[in-house]
């Protein structure tokens, strides 16, 4: 038998049981009333605006049942904790339910209230959670005493993100895991090169030993980055093992499927396209092609799925700051990589990269925060229309593009 909320959903319930159900005066558990409620809310052209007075009215020990229950559907956990729906009683209860996600946290904290950041500042949650915080760093409203606060606890959680030495692999152990260089680069400035190489996958080495035998798998799937290439990249990966001849006919057919990938190609082995070349090589193989290839390569391996093989493009020293601006605006990569982007000195010191990781949707929201004081005036008027950002950002950008074209009007 359908509950009431699926029947209201499908539209099978006559309109004046829903106009009580608006009124919040039909006979069933305070739980499903609430979701009903707030079903009407957000979807109901009708009764939108009654549902949305009863849930304003509705009884404290109830709500506070819901907002603190980790079952709570998300549809009702994500209409309390909006800043417009927000009832200063069920804050507490609301951070620190885990099924609310950190992200609608640091939206209401952008703009919330004084009384409401002091809920926040006394939340365990959110002393462990930089987005949250950083989201706090940039409320307007905000007293000194509060933008101390805040501070404080993001210096603290700084040295976190930073491995400590006991993290960090020694070398002993990683010295294993190290591929011996090609024969090729050994003068000039490809010894410098393999130098960085090395010194890369030794400080990554636990992740490369984890994520060794993953193939190579683009965010986004490959015809997105190779607008040229007609080859799908299960051909590709067949035509990487078609040197293996029939030696490996009688072995069984995942020998077929799955080809062994190298740390280094033969001469042979490198012709063709770079994403032919890029599919032959194993998770290290794919590390010193980021750091040594071309534009094209690096262009393909920005989007490798495996983190370890897309942040070493970052680490390149052949990377212009013209592809690290074309990275920053690029919605199939991974968060990781866009975090990774915020963190090189060079590329903060180059604005369109800023802007492009602000407007990017990709680009995890106390990045995005941090960011943005940054910004134009006029930059910041076309983020708060940029519908493909977070609301947060939408309305803090509205208000620091007034706050700043006030200040120049005044001067």
């Amino acid at each position: 038998m359908s509950s009431m909320i699926d029947l209201i959903r499908a539209s099978a319930v006559p309109s004046n049981i829903v106009q009580s159900a608006a009124k919040g005066s039909l006979a069933i558990p305070a739980p499903e009333m609430i979701e009903i409620l707030v079903h009407l809310a957000l979807h109901s052209k009708v009764f939108s605006e009654q549902a949305s007075l009863t849930l304003a009215g509705w009884s404290e020990g109830s709500s506070l049942a819901v907002a603190s229950n980790p079952h709570s559907p998300k549809e009702v956990l994500d209409y309390m904790i909006a800043p417009k729906n927000l009832r200063p009683v069920l804050l507490p209860a609301l951070v620190e339910n885990l099924s609310v996600s950190e992200t609608a946290i640091a939206e209401l904290a952008a703009s919330a209230s004084r009384e409401a950041i002091e809920v926040l500042l006394n939340s365990a949650r959110v002393n462990q959670s930089s987005a949250i915080l950083t989201a706090l760093n940039v409320n307007p409203g905000m007293s000194e005493i509060q933008v101390e606060t805040v501070k404080s606890k993001l210096a603290q959680l700084e040295p976190e993100t930073q491995a400590s030495p006991a993290e960090q692999p020694a070398a002993a152990e990683t010295e294993e895991v190290l591929p011996v260089l090609a024969p090729e680069a050994t003068h000039g400035s490809d010894q410098v090169l393999d130098k960085e190489i090395t010194t890369y996958l030794t400080e990554h080495a636990a992740e490369i030993t984890a994520e060794e035998d993953k193939p190579f798998q683009p965010i986004g799937g490959i015809h997105d980055e190779m607008p040229g290439s007609e080859e799908p990249l299960a051909e590709t990966a067949s035509a990487a093992a078609a040197g293996a001849g029939s030696a490996g006919a009688g072995t069984g057919s995942a020998r077929k499927t799955s080809p062994a990938r190298k740390t280094f190609l033969t001469a042979e082995e490198s012709k063709g396209s770079a994403l032919q070349k890029i599919s032959r090589l194993d998770v290290k193989g794919r590390i010193q092609l980021a750091m040594k290839g071309n534009k094209e390569e690096r262009s393909i391996l920005v989007r490798d799925g495996t983190k370890v093989v897309a942040l070493a493009v970052l680490d390149s020293p052949k990377l212009t700051d013209s592809e690290a601006e074309m990275f920053a605006s690029q919605k199939n990569v991974l968060e990781s990589l866009l975090r990774g982007i915020s963190m090189k000195r060079r590329f903060l010191k180059h604005y369109p990269i800023v802007r492009n990781l602000v407007s990017n949707p990709r680009t995890p929201l106390d990045v995005s925060l941090t960011m943005m004081k940054g910004l134009l005036v006029n930059d910041l008027k076309n983020l708060s229309g940029n519908k493909d950002v977070s609301d947060t950002i939408r309305k803090l950008a509205l208000k620091m593009y007034k706050q700043k074209r006030d200040s120049t009007g005044k001067r």
